[in-house]
């Protein structure tokens, strides 16, 4: 084994688990930077209409690429699960559908993005001082999308066979780039979102040039042979078959998230800036929390594939309590941060602060409910039952947030944006209370169906 990849079939789970997760979590944190970088920026020399501009653009834009996102958990599951049968053929076969399947996907998304992007925002009710601004912003991210799929896909592959370092380096140098040429673009071409939308884009390409370089050089199974790149249609189906489900249940949240955009832009472009601000401060404790769910997708996956179905409910509770952990520390601090958090973001609107910290006080709080939830899911992927993840997820968190936000939010009393946020907290204790319970239920059918079978 690598000296760069974790054991997850022997050994000490809390130690693997934290060695492979950390550099995870750094990873995550650094791909965060791109986007803080670019609302920092703008914000500093533009002012809050353009943070609000690139916030604003956030929802549709997870809605459009997460189905391929999903694709890239499809093909990281179907490599640990091979990687732990020892079945280096399908892990062969698995690699080049994979990064075909990102070049073709990336294709698609660029075409999407660009034709469309004005189109969806204003469908979204963006705020007409917003709207130009944001247009651009999309269309210039949309550009780039195939570095950004290739990335992905490439990245869900070596995590799958236990190398999270790396992809850590990469972004480290790219990370460097992006926030030097973020300046450049803004402060000396005066590009305003379209400089840092650029900046995003020539990074991530760096990125993903890095991680196809590592996978080109590998001497294992997960050697990438460029003139081999090829559609195997078994491992396609077995992508598809994980990864379909993950990709429409993250869009179906996005769709979600885009209702609830459109109604926090009803209440005028300085709740949109609070809005987007607090949400990128969220999302740094939401990658430390998202870091266990990856734990648990590729642990799980590759004890699956080997057998070792005793070691999944071990790895399923070492991760939950590590989330947990993780969520109630750092979602509280960063709530009682905000003020000075925010003002980072947000140097020319008070206002638009205070309506940040509403935001933070009812999602960063009880942000271990997300944590636990999204845990939850990753342990049901790892087993196979991605379906009924999505399932789930979509009846626990879409179905009774769109409920929420047509019934009570309505109501005029409760017509607040402390209303709109409530249904964040309370969809993830539901969502996660199901998803446990069926997880549960699995891993006792394939105990039961171990002790049946010969040895």
């Amino acid at each position: 084994m690598r000296r760069s990849q974790i054991d997850m079939l022997h050994g000490p789970l809390l130690k693997n688990v934290i060695a492979f997760t950390v550099p995870i979590i750094l990873t995550s944190l650094l791909q965060l930077f791109f986007n803080a970088a670019d609302l920092i920026v703008v914000g500093r020399f533009c002012g809050s209409v353009s943070v609000g501009a690139v916030g604003a653009t956030g929802a549709i834009t997870n809605l459009i690429v997460n189905v391929f996102i999903g694709l890239s958990v499809g093909a990281g599951v179907t490599v640990a699960q091979c990687t732990g049968a020892q079945d280096h053929d399908g892990v062969h076969k698995t690699v080049h559908t994979a990064i075909l399947t990102a070049l073709i996907g990336g294709l698609i998304l660029t075409v999407i993005g660009v034709l469309f992007s004005g189109t969806f925002l204003r469908l979204m009710d963006t705020p007409e001082n917003v709207l130009p601004l944001s247009t651009t912003y999309m269309q210039i991210y949309f550009a780039g999308a195939v570095v950004m799929m290739v990335y992905n896909f490439g990245a869900s592959i070596l995590r799958a066979v236990g190398d999270t370092k790396r992809p850590l380096y990469f972004l480290s140098i790219a990370g460097v780039v992006n926030v030097v040429l973020n300046v450049i673009f803004v402060t000396v071409f005066h590009m305003n979102v379209a400089g840092v939308a650029l900046a995003t884009t020539a990074s991530q390409t760096i990125s993903a040039a890095l991680v196809v370089m590592t996978l080109m050089r590998r001497q294992d199974a997960c050697r990438l042979i460029l003139k081999e790149l090829k559609i195997h249609t078994a491992q396609f189906r077995r992508i598809v078959r994980i990864g379909l489900p993950a990709g429409v249940q993250g869009s179906l949240f996005a769709i979600s998230n885009v209702i609830i955009q459109s109604s926090i832009n009803s209440f005028g472009d300085i709740v949109v800036s609070g809005n987007a601000a607090a949400g990128n401060i969220e999302g740094f404790v939401w990658v430390m929390m998202n870091g266990f769910m990856q734990a648990a997708l590729n642990f799980i996956g590759q004890n699956m594939g080997a057998g070792q179905y005793d070691r999944i409910k071990k790895i399923a509770k070492t991760c939950l309590v590590c989330v947990a952990v993780v969520g109630l520390v750092f979602g509280n601090l960063a709530f009682l941060l905000s003020r000075p958090l925010l003002g980072i973001y947000i140097t020319d609107s008070p206002e638009a602060i205070d309506y940040g910290r509403i935001r933070m006080m009812f999602v960063a709080v009880p942000y271990l409910l997300c944590g636990v939830m999204d845990v939850a899911t990753g342990c049901l992927r790892g087993i196979g039952k991605s379906m009924t993840a999505m399932i789930v997820s979509i009846a626990g968190v879409c179905g009774i947030r769109l409920m929420w936000i047509y019934t009570i939010f309505r109501i005029p009393s409760f017509h607040t944006l402390q209303s709109l946020y409530a249904s964040y907290p309370i969809t993830w204790g539901i969502t996660f209370v199901i998803e446990f319970a069926c997880f549960i239920a699995a891993v006792k059918k394939l105990n039961a169906k171990a002790k049946t079978e010969p040895a």
